[in-house]
């Protein structure tokens, strides 16, 4: 049994999730639970990222105070996620005491390494937000290509910026222009850990491509030394003398979450916090493409100068972006699909499947309306749905509700044997598209299997062959259903409920003789005319 540690990435509690944030997250839930049926000891933890500019200016938007904007919005997530089949251990935020406890204690240590300096620099002010900036809330035009651009990063040519050496600074919120004031900061000295950064990223070739491609395009285009502080009221306070009007900045907190939620969720068990952030433990961090050099620079480099010990990432799942109907989603457009609406209309287990079988997990993919349906009418329902149904309703109707009597196939059990372990594999190395789609090239094997024996017909005259055939469908479905379950969390228990079976990883059987219980459609078809009434929401944005 490991110890394992599955990171979700904390979404800005500034607004409300769509569907980029899920297609990105989903992934962990996902490892978590296969991680549980095969008997480890998870530790699947994540949160609301409450502090830092975004939430001040939302909750300066809306008066209201920082806080009000945040809780509202942490709510609304850690609903969304339940609702979605989440199975975080603890979905806690940034703006816990027990976070800002730990995150103090952190940062204390850190101060007394040699990696941490006090300097002046220039801080992006606007006058018109009556509010200091951080980079990304800073626009104008980058210096090395002219192309329009964030302070932090020019997604034009890739360049690391700093928000005064941009043409045209603006606001991003207001759009005013912005001006420059000197402060004193504490610094990390991310360029001191350049050989220690490139060293973990060379020792981990099972890291998604973008997560090496980036992170080495970061370190050979040069690293830059990060500030630790902010000129910020709404943040935990620096714990160091002479600081007492600054907070920690966002992005020097929020990633030490991980360390904070797991210290929590551990001491809730009695189990040790240190042993789980040990060298003998797995580590996984799931995130957008977006938080890679959070994951990967950043995070390595505040656990490196802490001198804690602490474990490194060992599995970086980072997915690319997601489009909606073939264009960019934005939220300040309001163009995008609300998980809270969404979960609203349709099944948790169809908006699952569909973000682990067709999201941007190696490559961009898109959300479409049609694709979504079809989906899940051809797939889920169509293909699964189907198969369960027709083989335990036809036991319902012909046996009353017994598992007939059967003798074990061989070349059945040996293609489940071969699913647990190929499905398995696929999931602990991150590619969860090929481990569904193998099986649900089960799936419809099984419906050919089903109509090939042809039990409407042997019913009537080899009824032998005929309770074979269905004692053989179900035991299929009793593995699928183990096979599924994180993936499809709610049709999987309801079958494992069904079958009498726990979800536990390994291939079962179900004795002939077994009594089902009353048995109902696993899943409703989705009315194609909601392809259009959908699409044409979206042209009203």
């Amino acid at each position: 049994m490991k110890n394992i540690l599955i990171g979700g990435a904390w979404t800005y509690a500034n607004g409300s999730l769509h569907i980029g944030h899920i297609a990105g997250l989903l992934p962990g839930d996902v490892l978590a639970r296969y991680h549980r049926a095969i008997g480890d000891n998870v530790y699947f933890v994540s949160g609301s990222d409450c502090h830092g500019t975004p939430v001040a200016l939302r909750a300066r938007q809306e008066k209201k105070t920082p806080r009000e904007i945040s809780d509202f919005y942490h709510e609304e997530f850690a609903e969304c996620f339940d609702k979605l089949g989440f199975s975080y251990d603890l979905y806690t935020k940034t703006s816990s005491e027990e976070h800002k406890k730990f995150v103090r204690e952190f940062h204390k240590k850190l101060y007394e390494s040699g990696y941490v300096y006090e300097k002046e620099a220039p801080q992006a002010y606007c006058e018109g937000c009556a509010s200091f900036l951080a980079e990304r809330f800073v626009l104008g035009k980058c210096p090395k290509c002219g192309s329009d651009t964030r302070g932090d990063q020019c997604d034009a040519c890739g360049a690391v910026l700093e928000p005064e050496n941009l043409s045209e600074p603006v606001c991003a919120v207001c759009k005013k222009p912005v001006s420059f004031r000197a402060s004193k900061h504490l610094y990390i000295a991310v360029t001191k850990l350049r050989d220690k950064l490139k060293g973990l990223v060379d020792a981990h070739p099972n890291w998604r491509k973008n997560a090496i491609a980036f992170t080495n395009k970061y370190i050979d285009e040069g690293l830059r030394d990060r500030a630790l502080t902010r000129d910020l009221e709404w943040g935990i306070k620096v714990p160091k003398d002479g600081y007492e009007n600054k907070t920690i900045y966002i992005w020097a907190e929020n990633v030490l979450g991980y360390l904070s939620a797991s210290k929590a969720a551990a001491e809730a068990r009695g189990a040790d916090f240190y042993e789980l952030w040990g060298k003998d433990a797995v580590h996984y961090y799931v995130h957008g493409k977006d938080n890679i050099p959070f994951h990967t620079i950043i995070l390595p480099s505040l656990l490196f100068a802490n001198g804690g010990n602490w474990h490194l990432p060992d599995r970086i799942v980072s997915s690319e972006y997601l489009t909606l109907e073939g264009r960019k989603i934005s939220t300040s457009q309001n163009y995008a699909i609300w998980v809270k609406e969404l979960l609203d209309n349709y099944e948790a287990d169809s908006i699952r499947y569909f973000f682990l079988a067709n999201g941007p997990e190696k490559k961009d993919a898109d959300f479409s309306w049609r694709e979504f349906v079809h989906s899940h009418n051809g797939e889920l329902l169509g293909a699964y749905g189907n198969f369960v149904n027709r083989s335990l309703t036809f036991i319902t109707k012909y046996f009353d509700g017994t598992v007939p009597d059967g003798t074990d196939d061989t070349s059945v059990i040996s293609r489940i044997d071969e699913l647990f372990v190929f499905a398995g594999r696929q999931i602990e190395n991150g590619f969860f598209k090929d481990a569904i789609a193998e099986i649900f090239d089960f799936v419809r094997n099984a419906n050919k299997f089903f109509d090939s024996e042809q039990p409407w017909i042997t019913r009537n005259n080899d009824d032998k062959a005929c309770k074979n055939t269905l004692y053989q469908c179900v035991q299929i479905i009793a593995n699928l259903a183990v096979l599924l379950s994180p993936f499809l969390p709610f049709s999987s228990e309801k079958v494992c409920e069904w079958l009498g079976i726990n979800n536990k990883w390994e291939r079962k059987t179900v004795p002939s003789g077994y009594s089902l219980p009353e048995v109902e459609i696993l899943f409703q078809r989705i009315d194609k005319k909601v392809i259009e009434t959908e699409t044409e929401k979206l042209k009203l944005i």
